[in-house]
Protein backbone atom coordinates (compact mmCIF):
# COMPACT_ATOMS: atom_id res chain seq x y z
CA UNK A 1 0.00 0.00 0.00
CA UNK A 2 1.55 3.01 -0.98
CA UNK A 3 -0.80 5.82 -0.75
CA UNK A 4 -1.55 6.92 2.73
CA UNK A 5 -2.90 10.43 2.07
CA UNK A 6 -5.95 8.94 3.40
CA UNK A 7 -5.22 7.56 5.93
CA UNK A 8 -4.82 10.06 8.56
CA UNK A 9 -8.25 9.59 9.78
CA UNK A 10 -8.76 5.90 10.75
CA UNK A 11 -9.18 4.88 14.28
CA UNK A 12 -5.93 3.38 15.78
CA UNK A 13 -7.09 -0.28 15.75
CA UNK A 14 -7.82 -0.04 12.21
CA UNK A 15 -4.22 1.09 11.42
CA UNK A 16 -2.97 -1.36 13.86
CA UNK A 17 -5.06 -4.21 11.19
CA UNK A 18 -2.79 -2.58 8.68
CA UNK A 19 0.49 -2.54 9.81
CA UNK A 20 0.49 -6.07 11.45
CA UNK A 21 -0.76 -7.63 8.05
CA UNK A 22 2.12 -5.55 6.44
CA UNK A 23 0.13 -3.57 4.20
CA UNK A 24 1.50 -0.42 5.29
CA UNK A 25 4.83 0.16 7.18
CA UNK A 26 5.00 2.13 10.20
CA UNK A 27 7.59 4.32 8.63
CA UNK A 28 5.37 5.56 5.49
CA UNK A 29 2.78 5.79 7.82
CA UNK A 30 5.08 8.30 10.48
CA UNK A 31 6.64 10.39 6.87
CA UNK A 32 2.57 10.89 5.86
CA UNK A 33 1.97 12.28 9.25
CA UNK A 34 5.05 14.57 9.71
CA UNK A 35 4.44 16.05 6.19
CA UNK A 36 0.27 16.62 7.58
CA UNK A 37 1.66 18.56 10.13
CA UNK A 38 3.93 20.76 8.04
CA UNK A 39 1.19 21.66 5.83
CA UNK A 40 -1.52 22.43 8.79
CA UNK A 41 -0.24 23.23 12.48
CA UNK A 42 1.14 26.62 11.01
CA UNK A 43 -2.44 27.34 11.40
CA UNK A 44 -3.45 25.03 14.10
CA UNK A 45 -0.71 25.85 16.08
CA UNK A 46 -1.03 21.96 17.90
CA UNK A 47 2.35 21.25 18.63
CA UNK A 48 5.01 22.82 20.75
CA UNK A 49 7.73 20.48 19.50
CA UNK A 50 7.87 18.30 16.09
CA UNK A 51 10.46 15.51 16.87
CA UNK A 52 11.04 14.57 13.44
CA UNK A 53 14.02 13.00 13.92
CA UNK A 54 13.00 10.95 16.97
CA UNK A 55 9.77 9.60 15.18
CA UNK A 56 11.57 8.70 12.09
CA UNK A 57 14.48 6.82 14.23
CA UNK A 58 11.30 4.96 15.79
CA UNK A 59 9.14 3.89 13.13
CA UNK A 60 12.22 2.07 11.65
CA UNK A 61 12.81 0.35 14.53
CA UNK A 62 8.90 -0.45 14.76
CA UNK A 63 9.75 -1.89 10.90
CA UNK A 64 12.41 -4.03 11.91
CA UNK A 65 10.62 -5.71 14.28
CA UNK A 66 7.89 -6.38 12.30
CA UNK A 67 10.34 -7.77 9.86
CA UNK A 68 11.61 -9.72 12.34
CA UNK A 69 8.00 -11.33 13.30
CA UNK A 70 8.36 -9.06 16.01
CA UNK A 71 4.90 -7.01 17.30
CA UNK A 72 4.89 -5.33 21.22
CA UNK A 73 1.36 -4.87 21.20
CA UNK A 74 -1.54 -3.51 19.08
CA UNK A 75 -0.38 -0.02 19.13
CA UNK A 76 3.51 -1.07 17.08
CA UNK A 77 4.59 1.83 14.66
CA UNK A 78 1.78 3.87 15.66
CA UNK A 79 2.60 7.68 15.84
CA UNK A 80 0.97 9.02 18.74
CA UNK A 81 1.63 12.48 20.60
CA UNK A 82 2.22 13.80 24.47
CA UNK A 83 0.78 17.09 26.05
CA UNK A 84 3.94 18.45 26.54
CA UNK A 85 3.68 18.47 30.53
CA UNK A 86 5.02 14.57 30.14
CA UNK A 87 8.54 14.45 30.88
CA UNK A 88 10.68 13.29 27.54
CA UNK A 89 14.66 12.79 27.96
CA UNK A 90 16.49 14.92 25.84
CA UNK A 91 13.46 16.60 24.20
CA UNK A 92 11.62 19.83 26.01
CA UNK A 93 9.14 19.42 28.13
CA UNK A 94 7.66 23.17 29.06
CA UNK A 95 4.35 22.98 30.29
CA UNK A 96 3.06 25.81 28.43
CA UNK A 97 5.47 28.25 30.14
CA UNK A 98 8.22 30.27 28.57
CA UNK A 99 9.40 30.13 32.18
CA UNK A 100 10.66 26.37 30.94
CA UNK A 101 11.40 27.00 27.30
CA UNK A 102 14.86 25.35 27.94
CA UNK A 103 13.78 23.06 30.13
CA UNK A 104 15.42 19.37 28.86
CA UNK A 105 14.49 15.99 31.11
CA UNK A 106 17.35 13.52 31.52
CA UNK A 107 14.45 10.84 31.82
CA UNK A 108 11.22 9.60 30.63
CA UNK A 109 8.15 9.59 32.68
CA UNK A 110 7.36 6.31 32.89
CA UNK A 111 4.47 6.10 30.70
CA UNK A 112 6.65 7.56 28.05
CA UNK A 113 8.80 4.27 28.72
CA UNK A 114 5.64 2.35 28.56
CA UNK A 115 4.61 3.77 25.29
CA UNK A 116 8.14 2.92 23.76
CA UNK A 117 7.81 -0.54 25.13
CA UNK A 118 4.26 -1.20 23.15
CA UNK A 119 6.26 -0.09 20.07
CA UNK A 120 4.38 3.79 19.21
CA UNK A 121 6.69 6.36 17.58
CA UNK A 122 6.50 10.20 19.14
CA UNK A 123 5.67 12.41 16.83
CA UNK A 124 6.62 15.43 19.07
CA UNK A 125 5.05 17.62 22.30
CA UNK A 126 1.79 19.10 22.14
CA UNK A 127 0.61 23.01 23.66
CA UNK A 128 -1.26 23.37 26.27
CA UNK A 129 -2.19 25.86 28.73
CA UNK A 130 0.08 27.40 31.32
CA UNK A 131 0.78 24.81 33.88
CA UNK A 132 -2.35 23.11 32.72
CA UNK A 133 -4.48 25.74 34.37
CA UNK A 134 -7.21 27.77 32.53
CA UNK A 135 -5.82 29.60 29.41
CA UNK A 136 -2.96 29.80 27.40
CA UNK A 137 0.29 31.81 28.55
CA UNK A 138 -0.03 35.66 26.43
CA UNK A 139 3.38 34.76 24.72
CA UNK A 140 2.38 31.05 23.72
CA UNK A 141 -0.27 31.09 20.61
CA UNK A 142 -2.60 28.91 21.46
CA UNK A 143 -4.24 26.02 19.31
CA UNK A 144 -6.83 26.34 16.87
CA UNK A 145 -10.10 24.32 17.20
CA UNK A 146 -10.01 22.46 13.37
CA UNK A 147 -14.05 22.20 13.50
CA UNK A 148 -13.96 26.24 14.26
CA UNK A 149 -11.45 28.55 14.80
CA UNK A 150 -13.89 30.64 16.73
CA UNK A 151 -14.50 28.17 18.91
CA UNK A 152 -12.54 26.89 22.52
CA UNK A 153 -10.67 24.23 21.61
CA UNK A 154 -10.35 23.00 25.20
CA UNK A 155 -8.35 23.17 28.25
CA UNK A 156 -5.87 22.53 29.12
CA UNK A 157 -4.82 19.73 26.62
CA UNK A 158 -5.37 22.00 24.33
CA UNK A 159 -3.01 20.97 21.88
CA UNK A 160 -4.07 17.02 22.29
CA UNK A 161 -7.01 17.69 20.85
CA UNK A 162 -6.83 19.73 17.98
CA UNK A 163 -4.11 17.18 16.78
CA UNK A 164 -6.00 14.58 17.47
CA UNK A 165 -9.04 15.79 15.80
CA UNK A 166 -7.40 17.30 13.01
CA UNK A 167 -5.58 13.96 12.45
CA UNK A 168 -2.22 15.58 13.31
CA UNK A 169 -1.90 12.12 15.43
CA UNK A 170 -3.65 8.60 15.85
CA UNK A 171 -3.76 9.33 19.16
CA UNK A 172 -2.58 11.56 22.37
CA UNK A 173 -1.87 11.40 26.15
CA UNK A 174 -3.44 14.84 27.92
CA UNK A 175 -3.62 14.95 31.60
CA UNK A 176 -6.56 16.12 33.80
CA UNK A 177 -6.58 18.42 36.81
CA UNK A 178 -10.23 19.46 36.59
CA UNK A 179 -11.71 18.45 33.18
CA UNK A 180 -8.55 18.36 30.97
CA UNK A 181 -9.10 15.71 29.02
CA UNK A 182 -12.49 15.80 28.81
CA UNK A 183 -13.21 19.60 27.75
CA UNK A 184 -10.89 18.76 24.58
CA UNK A 185 -12.72 15.97 23.67
CA UNK A 186 -16.04 17.65 23.94
CA UNK A 187 -14.77 20.48 22.12
CA UNK A 188 -13.47 18.20 19.18
CA UNK A 189 -15.65 15.11 19.18
CA UNK A 190 -13.07 13.06 20.24
CA UNK A 191 -13.05 9.88 23.12
CA UNK A 192 -10.97 10.04 26.15
CA UNK A 193 -10.44 9.03 29.63
CA UNK A 194 -9.28 10.51 32.85
CA UNK A 195 -8.90 7.02 35.04
CA UNK A 196 -9.36 6.47 38.27
CA UNK A 197 -6.24 8.42 40.62
CA UNK A 198 -3.25 6.08 40.61
CA UNK A 199 -4.53 3.80 37.74
CA UNK A 200 -1.93 5.31 35.37
CA UNK A 201 1.44 6.74 36.82
CA UNK A 202 2.51 10.36 37.48
CA UNK A 203 5.95 9.60 37.63
CA UNK A 204 7.73 12.31 35.14
CA UNK A 205 4.81 14.57 34.33
CA UNK A 206 5.16 18.21 35.53
CA UNK A 207 2.67 18.49 38.46
CA UNK A 208 -0.05 20.96 39.08
CA UNK A 209 -1.87 19.83 42.02
CA UNK A 210 -0.76 16.46 43.10
CA UNK A 211 -4.05 15.41 44.32
CA UNK A 212 -6.10 16.23 41.36
CA UNK A 213 -3.86 15.27 38.77
CA UNK A 214 -4.61 12.39 36.34
CA UNK A 215 -2.78 11.10 32.79
CA UNK A 216 -5.18 9.34 30.22
CA UNK A 217 -5.71 9.12 26.45
CA UNK A 218 -7.19 11.04 24.00
CA UNK A 219 -8.23 9.03 20.62
CA UNK A 220 -11.08 9.01 18.10
CA UNK A 221 -13.16 6.17 19.75
CA UNK A 222 -13.56 4.39 22.82
CA UNK A 223 -11.69 1.52 21.38
CA UNK A 224 -8.46 3.45 20.58
CA UNK A 225 -8.99 4.72 24.19
CA UNK A 226 -9.15 1.22 25.72
CA UNK A 227 -5.86 0.35 23.54
CA UNK A 228 -3.94 3.22 24.76
CA UNK A 229 -4.97 3.07 28.31
CA UNK A 230 -3.75 -0.56 28.66
CA UNK A 231 -0.75 0.54 27.14
CA UNK A 232 0.13 3.17 30.27
CA UNK A 233 -2.25 1.68 33.16
CA UNK A 234 -0.68 -0.80 36.14
CA UNK A 235 1.79 -0.62 39.23
CA UNK A 236 4.74 1.73 39.37
CA UNK A 237 7.06 1.68 41.95
CA UNK A 238 8.95 5.49 41.47
CA UNK A 239 4.70 6.80 41.52
CA UNK A 240 3.83 6.54 45.25
CA UNK A 241 -0.03 6.94 44.47
CA UNK A 242 0.27 4.22 42.12
CA UNK A 243 -2.14 1.22 42.06
CA UNK A 244 -1.60 -2.04 42.24
CA UNK A 245 -4.16 -3.22 40.00
CA UNK A 246 -3.85 -5.13 37.01
CA UNK A 247 -3.44 -3.74 33.59
CA UNK A 248 -6.37 -4.19 31.22
CA UNK A 249 -6.77 -7.36 28.59
CA UNK A 250 -8.67 -5.75 25.02
CA UNK A 251 -9.87 -9.25 24.68
CA UNK A 252 -11.48 -9.34 27.85
CA UNK A 253 -13.92 -6.32 26.93
CA UNK A 254 -17.43 -6.49 26.17
CA UNK A 255 -19.01 -3.98 23.92
CA UNK A 256 -22.63 -4.05 24.99
CA UNK A 257 -25.36 -2.33 27.63
CA UNK A 258 -26.65 -6.11 29.13
CA UNK A 259 -26.55 -5.96 32.60
CA UNK A 260 -25.35 -2.66 32.59
CA UNK A 261 -27.12 -0.22 35.02
CA UNK A 262 -26.83 3.52 34.18
CA UNK A 263 -27.58 6.31 36.92
CA UNK A 264 -29.17 9.04 35.58
CA UNK A 265 -30.28 12.41 37.86
CA UNK A 266 -32.65 14.55 35.73
CA UNK A 267 -32.36 17.39 37.92
CA UNK A 268 -28.77 17.49 37.66
CA UNK A 269 -27.95 17.04 34.40
CA UNK A 270 -30.24 19.67 33.19
CA UNK A 271 -30.29 22.50 35.40
CA UNK A 272 -28.63 25.28 33.62
CA UNK A 273 -27.39 23.07 30.82
CA UNK A 274 -28.14 24.02 27.10
CA UNK A 275 -30.93 22.31 25.93
CA UNK A 276 -28.83 20.57 22.57
CA UNK A 277 -27.39 19.05 25.12
CA UNK A 278 -29.96 17.87 27.15
CA UNK A 279 -31.62 16.33 24.63
CA UNK A 280 -28.26 14.55 23.70
CA UNK A 281 -28.20 12.76 26.72
CA UNK A 282 -31.70 11.56 26.11
CA UNK A 283 -30.78 9.61 22.89
CA UNK A 284 -27.75 8.12 24.79
CA UNK A 285 -30.67 6.89 27.28
CA UNK A 286 -32.05 5.72 24.40
CA UNK A 287 -29.56 3.86 23.16
CA UNK A 288 -28.60 2.30 26.64
CA UNK A 289 -32.39 0.44 26.92
CA UNK A 290 -31.97 -0.32 22.79
CA UNK A 291 -28.77 -1.68 24.20
CA UNK A 292 -30.60 -4.35 26.87
CA UNK A 293 -29.07 -1.97 29.69
CA UNK A 294 -30.93 -0.50 32.70
CA UNK A 295 -31.35 3.44 33.52
CA UNK A 296 -31.72 4.03 37.03
CA UNK A 297 -32.95 7.39 39.02
CA UNK A 298 -30.93 8.67 41.55
CA UNK A 299 -29.87 11.42 43.38
CA UNK A 300 -26.30 12.74 42.69
CA UNK A 301 -24.19 14.05 45.93
CA UNK A 302 -24.15 17.65 46.38
CA UNK A 303 -21.23 19.15 43.41
CA UNK A 304 -21.81 22.13 44.14
CA UNK A 305 -19.18 22.86 47.01
CA UNK A 306 -16.41 20.34 45.31
CA UNK A 307 -16.53 22.57 42.53
CA UNK A 308 -16.86 25.85 43.98
CA UNK A 309 -14.02 24.81 45.99
CA UNK A 310 -11.94 23.33 43.22
CA UNK A 311 -10.18 26.51 42.11
CA UNK A 312 -8.74 26.88 45.92
CA UNK A 313 -8.40 23.32 46.80
CA UNK A 314 -5.84 23.29 43.38
CA UNK A 315 -4.66 26.64 44.14
CA UNK A 316 -2.90 25.35 47.35
CA UNK A 317 -1.48 22.81 45.56
CA UNK A 318 -0.14 24.48 42.67
CA UNK A 319 1.51 26.70 44.89
CA UNK A 320 3.61 24.03 46.52
CA UNK A 321 4.30 22.60 43.04
CA UNK A 322 5.11 25.95 41.93
CA UNK A 323 6.96 26.86 45.02
CA UNK A 324 10.94 26.61 43.60
CA UNK A 325 9.59 29.37 40.79
CA UNK A 326 6.89 31.41 42.43
CA UNK A 327 6.94 34.32 43.03
CA UNK A 328 11.11 34.15 42.75
CA UNK A 329 10.28 34.43 39.00
CA UNK A 330 6.90 36.09 39.29
CA UNK A 331 7.17 38.22 36.12
CA UNK A 332 7.26 34.75 33.91
CA UNK A 333 3.98 34.30 34.66
CA UNK A 334 0.65 34.74 33.29
CA UNK A 335 -2.23 36.32 34.94
CA UNK A 336 -4.41 33.27 35.54
CA UNK A 337 -1.79 31.09 36.49
CA UNK A 338 -0.19 33.71 39.30
CA UNK A 339 -3.97 34.64 40.47
CA UNK A 340 -4.47 30.91 41.07
CA UNK A 341 -1.20 30.33 42.79
CA UNK A 342 -1.37 33.56 44.87
CA UNK A 343 -4.82 32.39 45.99
CA UNK A 344 -3.76 29.05 47.37
CA UNK A 345 -0.63 30.88 48.97
CA UNK A 346 -3.11 33.12 50.75
CA UNK A 347 -5.82 30.55 51.72
CA UNK A 348 -5.08 29.53 55.90
CA UNK A 349 -5.00 25.83 57.13
CA UNK A 350 -8.36 26.40 58.48
CA UNK A 351 -10.36 26.54 55.06
CA UNK A 352 -8.04 24.16 53.87
CA UNK A 353 -8.91 21.86 56.00
CA UNK A 354 -12.76 22.22 55.58
CA UNK A 355 -12.43 22.04 51.85
CA UNK A 356 -10.48 18.27 52.52
CA UNK A 357 -13.00 17.16 54.96
CA UNK A 358 -15.87 18.12 51.97
CA UNK A 359 -13.62 16.23 49.90
CA UNK A 360 -13.89 13.05 51.40
CA UNK A 361 -17.57 13.30 52.17
CA UNK A 362 -18.19 13.24 48.23
CA UNK A 363 -15.93 11.04 47.86
CA UNK A 364 -17.67 8.31 50.16
CA UNK A 365 -21.16 9.45 49.05
CA UNK A 366 -19.49 8.71 45.15
CA UNK A 367 -18.37 4.83 46.26
CA UNK A 368 -22.10 4.53 47.92
CA UNK A 369 -23.78 5.24 44.85
CA UNK A 370 -22.09 3.12 42.78
CA UNK A 371 -22.73 0.05 44.86
CA UNK A 372 -26.71 0.94 43.63
CA UNK A 373 -25.61 1.51 39.46
CA UNK A 374 -22.71 0.51 37.35
CA UNK A 375 -22.23 4.12 35.57
CA UNK A 376 -23.04 7.04 35.84
CA UNK A 377 -24.67 9.40 32.38
CA UNK A 378 -23.67 13.13 32.20
CA UNK A 379 -22.60 16.10 30.36
CA UNK A 380 -18.90 17.42 30.33
CA UNK A 381 -20.23 21.29 30.46
CA UNK A 382 -23.52 22.98 30.43
CA UNK A 383 -22.68 25.20 27.21
CA UNK A 384 -22.54 23.58 23.88
CA UNK A 385 -19.56 24.72 22.21
CA UNK A 386 -18.69 27.88 23.39
CA UNK A 387 -17.09 30.80 21.24
CA UNK A 388 -13.86 32.71 22.51
CA UNK A 389 -15.95 35.30 22.69
CA UNK A 390 -18.58 34.19 25.35
CA UNK A 391 -15.97 32.83 27.36
CA UNK A 392 -14.65 35.89 27.96
CA UNK A 393 -17.82 36.81 28.85
CA UNK A 394 -18.10 34.02 31.25
CA UNK A 395 -15.04 35.12 32.66
CA UNK A 396 -16.91 38.33 34.20
CA UNK A 397 -18.86 36.14 36.11
CA UNK A 398 -17.73 34.94 39.38
CA UNK A 399 -19.61 31.79 39.13
CA UNK A 400 -18.83 31.06 35.68
CA UNK A 401 -15.52 29.08 36.31
CA UNK A 402 -18.01 26.39 38.69
CA UNK A 403 -20.30 25.97 36.49
CA UNK A 404 -18.36 25.49 33.99
CA UNK A 405 -16.57 22.46 35.91
CA UNK A 406 -19.57 21.47 37.97
CA UNK A 407 -19.31 18.00 36.07
CA UNK A 408 -15.94 17.27 35.57
CA UNK A 409 -13.83 18.77 38.82
CA UNK A 410 -15.94 16.91 41.23
CA UNK A 411 -14.15 13.50 40.06
CA UNK A 412 -11.08 14.72 40.06
CA UNK A 413 -11.39 15.49 43.77
CA UNK A 414 -12.51 11.66 44.30
CA UNK A 415 -10.67 10.13 41.69
CA UNK A 416 -13.64 8.35 40.19
CA UNK A 417 -12.95 7.58 36.57
CA UNK A 418 -14.59 9.38 33.50
CA UNK A 419 -14.83 8.50 29.84
CA UNK A 420 -15.82 11.43 27.30
CA UNK A 421 -17.66 10.79 24.18
CA UNK A 422 -19.25 12.37 21.41
CA UNK A 423 -23.01 13.08 21.49
CA UNK A 424 -23.88 15.13 18.68
CA UNK A 425 -23.46 18.08 16.75
CA UNK A 426 -24.67 21.73 17.05
CA UNK A 427 -27.34 23.72 14.77
CA UNK A 428 -23.85 25.26 14.02
CA UNK A 429 -21.85 21.57 13.44
CA UNK A 430 -19.48 21.80 16.57
CA UNK A 431 -19.42 19.13 18.61
CA UNK A 432 -20.93 18.27 22.42
CA UNK A 433 -19.60 15.68 24.38
CA UNK A 434 -21.18 13.77 27.09
CA UNK A 435 -19.16 11.44 29.91
CA UNK A 436 -19.94 7.94 32.10
CA UNK A 437 -17.75 7.98 35.63
CA UNK A 438 -17.50 5.09 36.72
CA UNK A 439 -16.47 2.91 39.83
CA UNK A 440 -12.82 3.30 40.87
CA UNK A 441 -10.62 0.59 39.14
CA UNK A 442 -13.59 0.12 36.48
CA UNK A 443 -12.41 1.65 33.88
CA UNK A 444 -13.30 -1.49 31.45
CA UNK A 445 -17.10 -0.91 32.12
CA UNK A 446 -16.52 2.74 31.09
CA UNK A 447 -14.65 1.69 27.76
CA UNK A 448 -17.18 -1.19 27.11
CA UNK A 449 -20.20 1.53 27.43
CA UNK A 450 -18.36 3.72 25.41
CA UNK A 451 -17.67 1.00 22.72
CA UNK A 452 -21.71 0.44 23.14
CA UNK A 453 -22.44 3.77 22.49
CA UNK A 454 -20.39 3.91 18.99
CA UNK A 455 -21.03 0.33 17.66
CA UNK A 456 -24.70 1.72 16.79
CA UNK A 457 -23.93 5.66 16.23
CA UNK A 458 -21.72 7.92 13.90
CA UNK A 459 -20.83 10.88 16.01
CA UNK A 460 -17.00 9.79 16.97
CA UNK A 461 -16.55 9.28 12.91
CA UNK A 462 -17.63 12.63 11.98
CA UNK A 463 -14.58 14.53 11.14
CA UNK A 464 -14.00 18.53 11.13
CA UNK A 465 -14.01 19.94 7.59
CA UNK A 466 -10.10 20.45 6.90
CA UNK A 467 -8.13 19.10 4.22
Amino acid sequence: MNNVSDIHYLEMHELSQLIRTRKISPVEVTKAQLARIDALDSKLHSYAHVTTEVALKQAQEAEDDLVKGICRSPLHGIPIALKDIIDTAGVVTAAGMPLHANRIPKRNATVVNRLREAGTVMLGKLQMTEGAFAIHHPDIVAPNNPWGDNYWAGASSSGAGVATAAGLCYGSLGTDTGGSIRFPCAANGLTGLKPTWGRVSRYGVMEMAASLDHVGPITRSAKDTLFLLSAIAGYDPLDPSSLSSACLEVSSIEENFKGITVGVDIDWVNEGVDPIIQRALDEIIRIVFAGGGKVKKIKMPNTYHVSNNWEEHCGVQTAVAHEETYPKFAEQYGPALSRLIDGGRQLSGMNYQHILLNAQIFNGEMNALLQEVDIILAPIQPYAAPTHEQLANLAQDPDANRRLIQFTAPFNISGHPAISFPIGLTQTNMPIGGQFIGRKGDEAMLCRAGMAVQNVSEWHKLRPAIV
